[in-house]
């Protein structure tokens, strides 16, 4: 008998040891305005329940199995390795330098036929004048 009294005490406290659903009602607003606080008419308010606390809150209901909407998004991953800066302008350099040196052939061309039209046009202008 007094066993099953002995735990039935231990299972309601156990059961109200960390009320978080009570806990999650009560903090609701607090904890949709940030993880650390938030900004109110040019001023930072701290939350008013610890991070402590919020932590173990957090804790208390994803062992649960309920999900948690509070936490902020994720920024993505950086895909750009870490480097000197200069290798990598070098890098991009030498690309850049190799696209433009297939179309150098073409270039060259063109700028040798409008020079020669400048040719053409100074000498037609020359010997009009006369």
């Amino acid at each position: 008998m007094a066993g099953k009294a002995a735990k039935s005490v231990v299972k309601a406290i156990g059961e109200y040891q960390y009320p978080w659903r009570e806990k999650l009602t009560k903090y609701k607003d607090e904890l949709s305005k940030g993880v650390w606080g938030y900004w109110e008419l040019g001023a930072w308010k701290p939350l008013g329940i610890s991070a402590r606390r919020r932590a173990r809150l957090r804790k208390e209901v994803l062992l649960a199995g309920e999900d948690w909407p509070y936490d902020p998004e994720r920024k993505e991953m950086r895909t750009k390795r870490k480097g000197h800066k200069c290798d990598r302008i070098s890098a991009e350099k030498r690309a850049h330098t190799a696209e433009l040196m297939k179309s150098m052939p073409q270039k060259l061309l063109d700028y040798k036929k409008r020079k020669w039209e400048k040719k053409m046009k100074e000498e037609d202008a020359k010997a009009a004048k006369p």
